[in-house]
């Protein structure tokens, strides 16, 4: 088992990638503490995780909850050897028509709150630990109507690089995965109906040089290399879980022509 005795947390964990990666790493021999803002949900994470999970009610954004959570973590678990700072929400910002409460609050959840889960874990991080942002290729391609969502992820890049060189002198790494399009409850979320994200899906497909959208437990292995001594030597990177769209985007193109 490649996490037999690792303590992990990941924010998010109720649902979609979070819950994928949590499952992985209990089958890894972890435990693991998730959070989420919505209790039904987490009640039924947990009971499908079993007797090595704990779960949170705790808004990532809030600074007393924050500090609540990670006083909660270390009466329960003590330390901790991995951070997954999951958590985060998508948006439309289109230029133009672009409210700027919405724009602020995508910043807030994906960028501001990861910087401040990340300093609040310290006091209970081991030496050697592990912590992993979720980014998105949204951060690296110039899509349409996602100006806040793009700058939250690319941040997330950066962040995370001056982390890496904080912490690396406790030889604690600071990695991040970028998901592409992914099949999760967040992909729909928004869409009027499911013909609609049916046509989405389709679409990302196409452009998608493996010709699919990917699945949670894709994106969970990729987490779990990254946590665990497999990726001992790795530090500061950014792990593209996508399907080749942004390293190989001419493959779509050949491929349907």
């Amino acid at each position: 088992m490649k996490l037999e005795g690792k303590k992990a947390l990941i924010t998010g964990g109720n649902s979609g990638i979070g819950f994928a990666t949590a499952q992985l790493f209990i089958h890894e021999g972890a435990e693991v503490a998730i959070t989420g803002r919505d209790q039904k949900t987490l009640d039924a994470a947990v009971e499908k995780l079993g007797s090595k999970a704990v779960a949170y009610r705790a808004d990532v954004t809030d600074s007393n909850a924050r500090a609540d959570l990670f006083s909660k973590i270390g009466q329960r678990f003590g330390n901790l050897d991995i951070v997954f700072a999951n958590a985060g929400i998508a948006g439309a910002t289109p230029l133009g028509s672009a409210d700027e409460t919405v724009f602020e609050n995508i910043i807030r959840i994906n960028l501001t709150s990861a910087f401040f889960t990340v300093q609040a874990a310290l006091p209970l991080l081991n030496d050697g630990a592990s912590i992993i942002l979720n980014s998105s290729v949204i951060g690296s391609l110039g899509h349409p109507g996602s100006a806040a969502y793009a700058a939250s992820k690319a941040g997330i890049r950066g962040m995370a690089r001056s982390i890496a060189s904080e912490l690396s002198p406790r030889n604690i790494r600071v990695n991040i995965v970028a998901p592409g399009a992914t099949r999760t409850p967040i992909w729909s979320r928004g869409s009027t109906s499911s013909e609609k994200a049916d046509e989405r899906s389709a679409q990302w497909a196409t452009v998608t040089p493996l010709s699919r959208l990917g699945e949670p437990d894709d994106v969970a292995k990729a987490v779990l290399f990254l946590a665990s001594d497999d990726s001992s030597y790795i530090q500061s990177v950014e792990l593209f879980v996508d399907g080749g769209i942004v390293g190989s985007p001419t493959g779509a193109t050949f491929r349907s022509a």
